[in-house]
């Protein structure tokens, strides 16, 4: 026990060095970390044999990365994800978890069994191992890019969504196909009834865990208290999923939404939510360190066995199924600008979840050794190429970095909705009796007079940039409208108009949101619009 526990601080520490290192350097750690890994495993280095070893085993891999690491990374990225951002993109987030998803599967699945001679339900495992997406690295570029925030909610989303997804349909070729196919005609209903199971099995569960510890964390101001809540939301919702075989990925995802938005709402006051993520943003960087580095080490199992053409074959199968179902789904939103399709598609990297999957199927599962090489084989070119390929991509798209308009812009936004912040709470006081009147009026007018200053220095941003005026009332009545929208569902479900009325207002209100030209032009009634 000593020796394991010297074992995993020294993958720690090695961990830190390259992630150090890499950020330092302002490149993507993710990437450093496998290619490190990789040199550990393959090259002879004294001292670090037993490390190599132990953390190559499979079991201790596929445990490390499934039940420790995974809760994490789905918990810490639900909450860094408002719901406002979610249901701003949710129908490019969904058609590209869900029906890109299901493309991706089916075509890699056939193209498999068809050109690497798999049969039928080793080829679909292949295809459910490679259907989840890991963001990870392309993200961390996005960051240091300053890319379009919406760009990187979208492939967030996605990869949340897509990640519950897929353990479903790897459970389901991995462990029922022989049943499903058994059944005969009535095989189809039975892997629909299983996979719809599953799925709202998790929903249930996460959404059970999201709401209780969010009231829970409502009758508390302890945050040391409220990030141990959080911990039990994220591996309990997981686990108890799990024992009740459903899919834990998506109980995490919705527990921690739920969480991160009506908990912290009803609940949570500003130092323990800040609390809250800096201990999951630690969490997280601590699990994907570790993560990417075992990744590396693991991938060196390879090298001595590996059938390099078969791996080039599946390289190529995975990219096609990617490209065929992104190109399909969002190629047809007006929304989303053209370029970003490519991105999407390049940038679906293949990762950790995709190996600790691989490594969970039996022992005697068949082409199980093959599966491993393709499943190693992909997500080793997939982090490194696609990895370093990305960032050249978003800049040769034209997508590359925000303008120093738009960080002015932000500057201001963020100083502005501060100082109102901080009045507010000014006001707040003087009403309850906590601060002296003399003490809030000379308070108070500092505030005023660094808003003026502030709302003059806006004014003169918006008119050097008209297009940094017009996304921000595009936003603006985004939001109005999705107010609206709730004031007419209260209104309906109060039963004080007529449906008729109501279902007229909202279906122009669900109009509005559709349209491209908010920023331009909106009229606020049907009969403006004519």
């Amino acid at each position: 026990m000593e020796t394991n526990f010297e074992l995993i601080l020294l993958l720690l520490a090695i961990a830190a060095g390259i992630t150090a290192i890499a950020k330092k350097l302002n490149q993507p750690y993710p990437i450093a970390l496998v290619i490190i890994g990789s040199l550990i495993g393959i090259l002879p280095y004294e001292g670090l044999e037993e490390l190599k070893y132990f953390f190559a085993e499979d079991e201790i891999f596929r445990f490390a990365i499934i039940s420790i690491f995974l809760p994490t990374l789905l918990g810490e990225a639900t909450l860094n994800l408002p719901f406002a951002h979610i249901r701003e993109n949710k129908l490019p987030i969904l058609v590209l978890a869900v029906t890109g998803t299901m493309i991706a599967f089916v075509t890699a699945g056939w193209m498999t069994a068809v050109f690497l001679g798999l049969t039928i339900q080793a080829a679909l495992v292949f295809a459910a191992l490679m259907a989840p997406t890991d963001p990870i690295s392309v993200l961390s570029i996005f960051k240091s890019m300053g890319v379009n925030h919406k760009l990187s909610t979208i492939m967030e989303g996605e990869s949340l969504v897509n990640d519950g997804l897929a353990v479903v349909l790897f459970t389901i070729a991995a462990y029922q196909y022989e049943m499903i196919l058994a059944a005969g005609a009535a095989g189809i209903t039975l892997a629909i009834g299983s996979f719809l199971k599953v799925v709202i099995g998790g929903l249930l569960v996460g959404g059970a865990f999201g709401y209780f510890f969010s009231r829970l964390g409502s009758f508390y101001d302890d945050y040391p208290l409220e990030i141990i809540f959080s911990m039990l939301l994220f591996y309990g919702s997981f686990f108890v999923a799990e024992a009740f075989h459903v899919s834990g990925v998506i109980a995490v995802v919705i527990g921690g939404i739920i969480f991160g938005n009506f908990g912290k709402r009803i609940g949570m006051s500003p130092t323990t939510s800040l609390s809250i993520r800096t201990f999951w943003d630690v969490a997280s960087l601590v699990a994907n360190s570790l993560v990417f580095l075992l990744v590396g080490l693991e991938i060196s199992r390879i090298i001595e066995t590996v059938n390099w053409l078969q791996v080039v074959i599946a390289i190529g199968i995975v990219l096609l199924a990617r490209s065929i179902a992104v190109y399909s789904t969002v190629s047809f939103m007006r929304s989303l600008p053209k370029n970003w399709k490519h991105i999407f598609n390049w940038g679906g990297l293949k990762g950790s979840l995709s190996l600790a999957l691989a490594l969970s199927l039996p022992i005697d599962f068949p082409f199980r050794e093959e599966i491993l090489m393709l499943a190693f084989g992909v997500v080793l070119f997939s982090l490194v190429v696609q990895g370093l390929t990305i960032k050249p991509l978003v800049g040769l798209l034209g997508e590359k970095s925000i303008r120093e308009e738009k960080l002015e812009y932000d500057r201001i936004q963020s100083r502005i909705y501060r100082y109102h912040s901080g009045r507010n709470h000014l006001e707040k006081m003087a009403e309850e009796g906590t601060l002296s009147p003399i003490v809030f009026s000379r308070l108070s007018n500092q505030y005023e007079d660094e808003l003026k200053h502030l709302n003059e220095e806006l004014d003169t941003l918006y008119e050097r940039e008209p297009k940094l005026r017009q996304e921000s009332t595009a936003r603006a009545i985004r939001e109005a409208l999705y107010a609206e929208h709730e004031a007419l569902e209260k209104l309906e479900n109060r039963h004080i108009l007529s449906d008729e009325v109501t279902n007229k207002e909202k279906r122009f209100v669900r109009d509005l949101l559709e349209r491209e030209d908010l920023g331009e032009r909106v009229a606020l009634h049907p009969e403006e619009d004519q």
